[in-house]
């Protein structure tokens, strides 16, 4: 594009893979959403039939990051969330912990373990990332679960509680932040591969949750869990280093959960904003159709009104998530939060949109028989999981103001 030139059109290639996964959200989603959560188990038929088409898997995922605009990924998660929000998680909690590898990770790790925590299409496998803990959720700060060296088999040794964890305890590869120096707080944590098969780690309880219910929430148990030095995520030489300056008390790069969400936020909220459009959608085709005093309830200011307002948030939504999306992808800083505003606007926007959806549906609205109330109990969780609502706005005041605010 030419200095001066500005579009924000999709370019054909992102067209072309917003069509392709619209068509998979509204053929195999829509269909099977329902019978998912009110089952409340993790979709294998779907997640392989994803990965068969090439929609769950490594090289999805690989060339949807390499877009230079950072864009054909949020694409991506609007139409997936867009299809159903639980179906959609259960393909994207492998993610989470692709991103806990990729961001502290050495390259050799990288390419180790990335591909083993999809698998392939005929063998397919799921990826966990652990980071809250039943004490620490918002506060990641104060992880108990400790890693300990052991310098004889030049093995770490991992004990401690993991909660909340999408694909706990199911997955193939688990990805454990953990203490190393419980006394430099974030700055003692690091990051390690928990391979298929290691003696150790256990589920523990299963989570029955108010929605995205076709995706499994679980703690993750680890008992004297020991894995090969090697599976430590950016080597013993780099966490040594960073300790040390640490203890002497100088800036660190930053701790490794938090690198995690901080990259992983924008995609979040295009996952609630694709949640918002289809109730959007859903009560914008019935206040046409839907008769009341002998004409369709959307001739009611009350009710245009409410889809004029939802529709201004869900686009308002979308641009804070694709302008936090292209920075990431372009380098650029947020010096404002930029990616925890994409979230928390789309995360609440969501919950406000469904909400609605269900009024102008009225009664129709309350009935299983009818998405939108599923839709809202889906929309709620993305003002909580990978940071609070309260989480996003204390990032973005202690951004713009640069005042450590608590």
């Amino acid at each position: 594009m030419a200095m001066g030139e500005f579009s924000m059109d999709l370019s054909e290639d992102q067209v072309t893979l917003r069509d392709w996964v619209h068509g998979f959200a509204l053929e195999k989603m829509r269909p099977i959403a329902a019978e998912w959560d009110e089952r409340e188990e993790t979709p294998w038929p779907f997640i392989e039939e994803a990965a068969k088409i090439g929609i769950y898997g490594l090289e999805f995922m690989m060339s949807a990051l390499a877009d230079p605009t950072g864009l054909s990924l949020m694409v991506a998660l609007e139409e997936l969330a867009w299809g159903d929000a639980g179906l959609c998680m259960s393909l994207m909690g492998t993610s989470l912990g692709v991103a806990g590898i990729v961001a502290n990770g050495t390259p050799e790790q990288q390419m180790e373990w990335v591909p083993q925590c999809y698998g392939t299409p005929d063998d397919v496998k799921l990826a966990a990332f652990c980071v809250s803990e039943p004490d620490a959720g918002s506060d990641v700060s104060s992880l108990r679960t400790r890693a300990t060296y052991d310098e004889a088999t030049d093995e770490w040794v991992l004990t401690g509680t993991k909660t909340w964890i999408t694909n706990g305890g199911i997955a193939n590869t688990h990805v454990v932040v953990a203490s190393v120096d419980p006394a430099l707080g974030a700055r003692g944590q690091a990051s390690f591969v928990v391979p298929e098969g290691t003696p150790g780690i256990r589920m523990g309880q299963k989570f029955k949750k108010m929605g995205i219910r076709a995706s499994h929430t679980a703690e993750v148990v680890l008992e004297e869990c020991r894995v090969p030095g090697r599976c430590l995520l950016g080597g013993k030489e780099k966490l040594d280093e960073r300790l040390a300056r640490a203890r002497e008390g100088k800036r660190s790069s930053g701790q490794a959960a938090m690198a995690t969400f901080e990259a992983t936020r924008p995609a979040v909220g295009a996952q609630a904003l694709g949640i918002a459009r289809a109730a959007y959608e859903f009560a914008l085709d019935y206040a046409k159709e839907r008769k009341q005093f002998g004409r369709a309830i959307v001739e009611n200011q009350a009710i245009a009104f409410k889809l004029a307002n939802m529709k201004t948030s869900l686009d308002a939504a979308r641009l804070l998530v694709w302008r936090a999306a292209w920075m990431a992808a372009t380098r650029k800083t947020f010096t404002s939060g930029e990616g925890s505003m994409s979230k928390y606007f789309a995360g609440e926007t969501a919950v406000r949109v469904t909400e609605d959806a269900i009024q102008i549906l009225g009664g129709y609205g309350y009935v299983r028989e009818y998405p939108v109330e599923r839709w809202h109990r889906d929309a709620k969780i993305y003002t909580i999981f990978e940071g609070t609502s309260e989480i996003q706005r204390l990032i973005v005041a202690r951004a713009i103001s640069g005042v450590h605010i608590r």
